[in-house]
């Protein structure tokens, strides 16, 4: 994957939303070996929460900003000129939440 992650990063790709984990984990910008670059990093959220059963988090990888491994719900997008925000929107009866918002670079 790393031929993907490095095509993203020089073309200026601003997030990437992935759910083959039963889990939601939302990392801060970073370039494509992992470390932390604010400035013009990729976003990643991982949102698998609308399956059967959820995975349980091992170590906590580096630029994980907001994780969760026991609710269901939904990402909302929000993209905007110059700009994107993001919702955990849970299932009924979950109290995780994630939101914020971001520029774009």
């Amino acid at each position: 994957m790393i031929d993907f992650w490095q095509a993203a990063y020089d073309h200026g790709v601003e997030l990437v939303v992935s759910g083959n984990d039963h889990l939601y984990e939302r990392f801060g910008p970073q370039t494509p070996d992992g470390r932390a670059d604010p400035s013009r990093g990729i976003r990643q959220f991982v949102v698998g929460t609308g399956g059967r059963s959820h995975y349980r988090f091992g170590a906590i990888r580096p630029n994980s900003e907001a994780r969760n491994d026991d609710a269901f719900g939904v990402l909302k997008l929000s993209l905007h000129p110059g700009a994107y925000g993001w919702r955990f929107v849970p299932a009924s009866g979950a109290t995780f939440s994630d939101s914020v918002g971001a520029p774009c670079h």
